[in-house]
């Protein structure tokens, strides 16, 4: 990953962008249940509720604040590079076996997306700031694993 902002590939602004929906909805029912400060907070069992509906609500803010900043940093980043592999390209790699595969490199695991390799993994670690032709070499569970960058892009 660079020091700049990164780009970010069109599935997974999708991805962050329904997860963002999802959170602001769980947010306004979890902020119509909290009470107006003014009024009687009640036993201790309706105050620990409370409690635990703020923390709720807080950590909600948080991950918003973090979705929303991402999809910010992508904007300015603009489009994955086509030259050379980072957050968010499109990668067609060839096996030590002569397979090929297609995969997206991705901050984020996503269920959604079985072609996606987290930029911390380690193929794509290994990936990162390569080109087409390079060969990378990364560490399986197996033992070390090599592969060919074939192309870039969709």
């Amino acid at each position: 990953m660079t020091d700049g902002p990164e780009p970010i590939s069109a599935d997974a602004m999708r991805a962050l962008q329904r997860e963002l929906a999802e959170l602001r909805a769980e947010r306004d029912e979890v902020a119509a249940t909290l009470r107006d400060p003014d009024k009687d907070p009640g036993d201790r069992a309706d105050e620990a509720d409370e409690l635990q509906r703020g923390d709720q609500e807080a950590r909600l803010d948080r991950r918003i604040e973090e979705i929303e900043g991402r999809i910010r940093e992508a904007g300015v980043a603009g489009a994955p590079s086509t030259d050379v592999v980072g957050v968010g390209s499109t990668v067609t790699v060839r096996f030590e076996d002569g397979g090929e595969s297609t995969v997206h490199i991705g901050e984020l695991a996503d269920a959604d997306d079985p072609a996606l390799v987290t930029s911390d993994s380690p193929l794509g670690l290994a990936l990162l700031g390569r080109s087409a032709g390079d060969k990378v070499t990364y560490r399986t569970p197996g033992g070390p694993m090599s592969a060919v960058v074939v192309s870039l892009g969709d």
